[in-house]
């Protein structure tokens, strides 16, 4: 299944459209645009889950950092909409419903563009930047929910260990 985030901005409202499957992979891309939206001054945030297939502990992480980035700033929200029950049992799972306004229906997303997939880079670069990405991830999960951190310490220590200690691989 092709995969894809498209992003736009309505007013003062960042929309964001995840298409199959929110993962690792895409987790990157969200962060930037995110990050850069918020250094725009943008504090609404919208996730419309209606099409998205699943979604990994690395993209409900990137989430969960824009949603403690904005109460970091003392205002905005993150909010999720068309979550259908699985993505929001994933969601609550990892408490994430304390820091999002989760919504099972919404209004629709206005006309987004597909976020562009940044491919600069060397594959090494790109290695480097999905772990560094997968690894605040997390950290925004056990930030979100402290409980998180037993779930996902090995995780942590991996990626810790991944970006810190460059092995080359076999």
């Amino acid at each position: 299944m092709e995969s894809s985030i498209q992003v736009g901005v309505n007013g003062p409202t960042v929309w964001v459209r995840v298409e199959g499957k929110g993962s690792f992979l895409n987790s990157g891309n969200l962060k930037e645009f995110a990050r850069e939206m918020l250094d725009r001054g943008y504090r609404e945030f919208v996730m419309d889950l209606a099409d998205c297939a699943m979604m990994d502990s690395t993209f409900m992480g990137t989430m969960a950092s824009v949603a403690l980035r904005l109460k970091e700033l003392g205002r905005g929200h993150l909010h999720v909409i068309h979550c259908g029950n699985r993505s929001r049992e994933l969601l609550s799972g990892l408490g994430l419903d304390q820091i999002f306004d989760i919504h099972g229906d919404g209004s629709g997303a206005p006309q987004c563009k597909t976020l562009e997939r940044a491919s600069d880079g060397s594959r090494e670069d790109r290695k480097q930047q999905q772990a560094q990405t997968m690894l605040e991830a997390h950290e925004a999960l056990c930030q979100a929910a402290p409980e998180n951190f037993f779930r996902f310490k090995d995780v942590l220590d991996y990626l810790k260990q991944d970006l810190h200690h460059e092995t080359p691989s076999k």
